[in-house]
């Protein structure tokens, strides 16, 4: 049947069902056609009163295998009790033993259609979709994995002026750990089953792998880079136009751009008519902020954790939607995220960023007691320094100028040096400059200290060729 292959394509049967009674229940109006079912807006009448969502199989739609399926989701909705997930009140069958079942009737409007219209930051649709995480860890809890989780089935009301998130539509639900309904519930080989843009690559596949709760995180993970980004991981258009092979492929092969990477590549513009190719200004701005604050938002934990999710390898991704949750909760308080890398570096980010009031003033102390032994110490080592290279030098000159015995000088004359008493002061300091280079070999600063004294003193004494030579030898020294 075509309508099983393409339920996209499936023409909504409206039958004369509206005004007529089923069961307890008066249907007022047609609201709308899921894949198998047709959901009518109903007055139930008893035991109390209240508007309710009742769906029942399509007309010719009644197929054992279908009518195995729509009892699959009754009875998954029946086990499942959790403020976000839309509630199952009834079930039954109609005269001509068409079944159909009575649920919570949700006002409301698809996730990504809610956060866009009133223009949510960031952190506000992280915090609904957590909603949604929980939602469906409950689900999986029940051995529930819902398999066609994306915006339409995912509706934000406002019951008491709050948004609250409801998952609804398990109607490809499968049990993982129960039977669901006596009948045979199997999914036919070949027949892909879910929206491609948010199937699992497992799931696209149709290889026989058993599908687990992972494909629901998957799906979790495409969601919610349409909420942060305004766009699928895979252009909606390529894969509404692309053959089944080819679906297959993109969705098992080809790796995504991270969501910072997707936005930058974006066109920029105020105004985009389509949605899945949204200009990064128009994505901005609906979210409150301007498009290079909105990367930065983006860059780090948000792409790291939204990649996990999308990992082709179901290993790799978050074992539980509490999991992904518990991450995005941790990015919230600055803790590092299972997603992220564990270097030393990050995990000292994050403890900077969650304590920076300490961080900072912990920094200022030791940045204070630091400056303050650095100059202690610079001025201990100026000090030595400055003793050391004093020492060396009285040393030269106590020993060459007013050595305590000069019996070297004047009673065993040195035919090299002369002496006598017309011996002048630029003779003197002529004689002891050959010694300079022997007295100071280890002490470079010293020697250039004593000969730049030297050449003054030669200066002095009008012996201008002698003091430039020793103060051009002390300037290559300095240098």
């Amino acid at each position: 049947m075509a309508s099983e292959k393409d339920p996209t394509i499936q023409t909504p049967l409206i039958d004369d069902a509206v005004g007529t009674m089923i069961g307890r229940y008066k249907i007022l109006q047609h609201l709308g056609d899921g894949g198998f079912g047709t959901v009518y807006l109903a007055e139930q009448k008893q035991p109390v009163r209240r508007q309710v969502a009742l769906k029942i199989i399509k007309l010719g739609m009644d197929t054992k295998q279908i009518i195995a399926r729509f009892e699959a989701e009754r009875q998954a909705l029946a086990m499942m009790d959790h403020p976000n997930i839309a509630k199952v009140f009834d079930a039954g069958a109609t005269e001509s033993g068409r079944p159909y079942f009575v649920m919570e009737l949700v006002h409301g409007v698809p996730l990504t259609e809610y956060c866009d219209t009133e223009c949510l930051s960031t952190r506000r649709r992280l915090e609904l979709f957590i909603d949604v995480c929980r939602a469906v860890q409950h689900a999986h809890q029940k051995g529930i994995i819902h398999r066609d989780l994306k915006p339409s089935n995912v509706l934000v009301s406002i019951p008491a002026g709050e948004p609250v998130p409801k998952v609804i539509d398990f109607g490809i639900a499968k049990a993982t750990g129960q039977s669901l309904t006596d009948k045979t519930l199997v999914t036919e080989y070949r027949q892909l089953l879910g929206t491609p843009a948010y199937m699992s690559p497992e799931q696209a596949e149709m290889s026989g792998v058993d599908i687990d709760t992972r494909s629901d995180i998957y799906s979790l993970g495409v969601l919610l880079y349409e909420l942060l980004t305004g766009t699928t991981p895979f252009d909606l258009t390529k894969l509404a136009s692309a053959g089944l092979g080819e679906i297959q492929r993109i969705i098992r092969e080809e790796i995504p751009h991270k969501p910072s990477t997707r936005l930058g590549n974006l066109t920029r513009s105020a105004t985009a008519p389509d949605t899945n190719a949204s200009s990064i200004d128009f994505i901005s701005r609906h979210r409150a902020t301007e498009s290079a604050r909105l990367q930065r938002e983006l860059k780090g934990d948000l792409d790291w954790i939204v990649m996990k999710c999308l990992e082709k390898d179901r290993s790799r991704r978050y074992e539980t939607a509490n999991g992904l949750a518990r991450d995005l909760e941790r990015h919230f308080c600055n803790e590092p995220v299972t997603a992220g890398p564990p270097g030393v570096t990050y995990q000292l980010e994050k403890f900077i960023r969650r304590n920076r009031a300490l961080v900072i003033g912990a920094a200022a102390v030791l940045l204070v007691l630091v400056l303050g032994v650095a100059g202690v110490t610079v001025q201990w080592i100026r000090a030595e320094w400055q003793a050391t290279k004093a020492a060396v030098i009285n040393d030269f000159l106590s020993t060459l100028i007013v050595a305590p015995d000069p019996k070297w000088y004047l009673t065993e004359p040195n035919p090299t040096r002369r002496s006598g008493p017309d011996l002048t002061v630029a003779e003197a300091m002529v004689d002891i400059l050959p010694s300079i280079d022997e007295a100071f070999a280890n002490h470079p600063d010293a020697e250039a200290d004593t000969r730049l004294a030297i050449g003054r003193s030669f200066v002095g004494l009008s012996h201008f060729a002698e003091g430039r030579e020793q103060c051009s030898r002390a300037l290559e020294i300095y240098l």
